[in-house]
């Protein structure tokens, strides 16, 4: 666990912070801030176009199916204790950062897309697979840092995909009722590997019902917290923004210390929770059925909206104005300890008062909250299980070119079997894996963008400069 908490440590650094942001803020600029000039062509493209029947897929994914899969993977417990932990280590600031992480990281996740769709490559059944590790090596030519990216997918869809969030399910099963961690474990495995073992089609018929669903029983749920205490909403985001920029030394004369604790855990659970920048969900989205890349792409950018800039907003709004988030006690505990006793602290505050924080601010709405938020954790964590089997599956495939069938096998049963591991294991150790895994994922994929990104433009270009479609000339 040490080990693992200083490796975490070292790879959530100054570097991996300035190479997060300076991702999106290069893909923004040189989008013209695409997520705001473009935001009613990226919502008639996608959500929109919903209404006008459902696509057909040819022989891959639906573009829904694959932003389904995709949000899947990508909304799981980072929206639910995710956010609860990011309040807890860096207080209501960390929200504000979170939200700066999701502003630019719907641009850098838009390009992830349309390069996986770019450098796709036929499965062999009438669909595709892609993702980092097929744009790096066909697009970089470099076969070290695709393997090293593929190697380091298996392992956090172990992680992240996988224990963290049967963890996640035990905790909140076994704290509201009898049933053992074992048992859940158990049931879970039954419940997934059943969808699982049923293949990518399998995986995306489930999702793209359940996603829907889940979202929209949690929404009203914390809408009815927000409601309740409406008095409190306004004074809530003047909390977020006031604490973001935390300077004065009311902190043990640690202000500036304080301050970068503060951004740096709202931006690392920000990348937890919508995944932009590591290039998993652009396993997903390669497999669809798209009109064009760039089409895809948008897709991607509303994936992080959804997730980030709309449902943890909600779970930050329902925990502070509820009241259960005391920031005196949290500014008291930092005051008492020294620098390095609070950091260490902070790292590890999810495992406490984290999971207070949105338990108690469910209790509000009395029994019915807190079953409600067993049913809506369960629903999220099932559904980042059943997602990122397909991103660990897509990865074993290009690992095993030769004996594809045999490795997608074991790798299932494995994956299956680890399931039970995560329900009985300890949640602090799976949390530091988890943030070191997301880490290490995001460097081959933002070199790869960083390198890829004339081509990202040269879709985008296209696609605005075709006569049957808008072209705004002013910003392409």
């Amino acid at each position: 666990m040490n080990l693992i908490e200083s490796l975490s440590a070292f790879v959530w650094g100054p570097v991996m912070l300035v190479l997060l942001l300076g991702a999106g803020l290069y893909f923004t600029l040189r989008g013209r801030w695409m997520q705001i000039t473009q935001w009613r062509l990226m919502w008639k493209k996608t959500f929109g176009a919903m209404f006008r029947g459902p696509a057909k897929p040819k022989g891959g994914l639906t573009p829904f199916q694959a932003m389904s899969t995709a949000l899947a993977a990508s909304v799981g417990t980072g929206n639910i204790v995710g956010v609860a932990a990011a309040l807890t280590a860096g207080g209501p600031g960390a929200i504000f950062w979170m939200w700066v992480s999701a502003f630019f990281g719907m641009i850098t996740k838009f390009a992830e897309v349309v390069l996986g769709q770019l450098y796709r490559q036929p499965d062999g059944k009438g669909g595709f697979v892609g993702g980092p590790m097929y744009f790096i090596r066909y697009g970089l030519g470099n076969r070290f840092l695709a393997a090293a990216f593929a190697v380091l997918g298996v392992l956090a869809s172990l992680g992240v995909g996988n224990m963290i969030q049967t963890g996640a399910i035990a905790q909140a099963i076994t704290e509201q009722t009898n049933i053992s961690a074992h048992t859940v474990g158990l049931v879970t495995m039954l419940v997934a590997g059943l969808v699982i073992l049923g293949g990518a089609k399998s995986i995306a018929r489930v999702t793209e019902r359940l996603v829907p669903f889940m979202a929209g029983l949690y929404i009203i749920g914390t809408l009815l917290i927000i409601f309740l205490n409406i008095e409190r909403v306004v004074p809530s985001f003047g909390l977020i923004f006031r604490e973001a920029f935390r300077l004065r030394p009311a902190v043990a004369g640690a202000g500036g210390f304080l301050l970068t604790k503060i951004l740096r855990t709202g931006l690392q659970f920000g990348v937890f929770s919508n995944e932009a920048g590591m290039g998993s969900s652009a396993i997903a989205h390669a497999a669809a059925d798209a009109k064009d890349p760039v089409e895809q792409g948008f897709w991607g950018a509303m994936e992080v909206f959804v997730d980030t800039l709309v449902i943890c907003t909600l779970t930050a709004l329902a925990i502070l104005s509820s009241g259960v988030f005391d920031l005196d006690r949290w500014l008291l505990q930092a005051s008492k300890d020294t620098l390095p006793a609070f950091a260490e602290a902070a790292a590890s505050a999810h495992s406490g008062l984290s999971e207070a924080l949105h338990v108690d601010a469910f209790h509000t709405l009395g029994p019915f909250g807190g079953g409600l938020l067993v049913v809506c954790t369960v629903l999220f964590a099932v559904a980042t299980i059943i997602g990122w089997s397909f991103y660990g599956e897509t990865c074993c495939r290009y690992l095993f070119p030769r004996g594809t069938k045999k490795a997608i096998l074991c790798y299932r049963v494995f994956y299956i079997a680890v399931i039970y591991v995560g329900a009985t294991a300890g949640m602090d150790a799976l949390w530091n894996l988890s943030h070191l895994l997301n880490g290490l994922m995001a460097v081959p994929n933002l070199i790869a963008l960083f390198f890829l990104s004339g081509m990202v433009f040269k879709a985008t270009k296209r696609y605005f400069g075709r006569g049957d479609l808008p072209r705004n000339k002013k910003e392409f």
